[in-house]
């Protein structure tokens, strides 16, 4: 998948929006509102950097061949 297609982007949408109602709406903490932020971005972070990697090494396929 190509992070600049349009499916990557509707990924990371709903990566963003499972994440943050994950920990917004189960947290109890005062500031749950930046806590649910800071994990949805970095889980939409993760999944961009996971994603560049897989397609960067998708090209160089030398291992497929493996026994």
């Amino acid at each position: 998948m190509d992070i600049k297609s349009k499916k990557y982007f509707i990924l990371a949408v709903l990566t963003f929006i499972i994440l943050f109602l994950m920990n917004y709406i189960g947290s109890t903490y005062s500031d749950r509102l930046s806590r649910a932020l800071m994990t949805a971005i970095a889980g939409v972070v993760g999944l961009t950097i996971g994603m560049w990697y897989i397609n960067r090494t998708k090209k160089n396929d030398t291992f497929h061949d493996f026994d």
